[in-house]
């Protein structure tokens, strides 16, 4: 395998860890794709960009999301 190659799939497989991490691993792939082109149109630093990657950073320092409620989604939805 190449480097490229390599590189390539340890970039795909922390994708794929992201989406599991969200909680989204049985979310619709469509829905998975629409919602990352929306964030792809935000004006990096803006309210939106700085708020949505706020809630990432928390996300990180909790166990994954999964079918169930978690405090990070309680407190994301009161935000």
């Amino acid at each position: 395998m190449t480097a490229d190659r390599k590189r390539d799939t340890r970039e795909k497989i922390l994708l794929g860890g992201i989406v599991v991490k969200a909680g989204l691993s049985k979310a619709d792939r469509a829905f998975l794709l629409g919602g990352l082109i929306e964030m792809a149109r935000l004006v990096p630093g803006s309210i939106e960009h700085r708020r949505l990657r706020d809630i990432g950073e928390e996300a990180f320092k909790v166990p994954s999301l999964r079918n169930g409620s978690s405090h990070l989604e309680e407190k994301v939805r009161w935000a």
